[in-house]
């Protein structure tokens, strides 16, 4: 099974989000720092249509 968690951590970095903080249980709290919105990612991500999921939230136009 595909693990998808550090190319959505680098396809995040690239748009300028940035790593704000732990957040509860096994996600963590990203930010664009321009407009203070957050999304949340998970430590594990293992489908394809969740991190699709990521990075629509970010308003990243990027399918795996």
């Amino acid at each position: 099974m595909a693990d998808y968690t550090q190319p959505v951590r680098d396809i995040l970095d690239k748009h300028g989000w940035n790593f704000h903080r732990h957040g509860k249980g096994s996600h963590d709290i990203w930010i664009m720092p321009t407009t203070n919105e957050t999304v949340t990612v998970s430590k594990s991500i293992k489908s394809k249509h969740t991190a699709n999921g990521i990075l629509k939230k970010a308003g990243i136009n990027h399918k795996f």
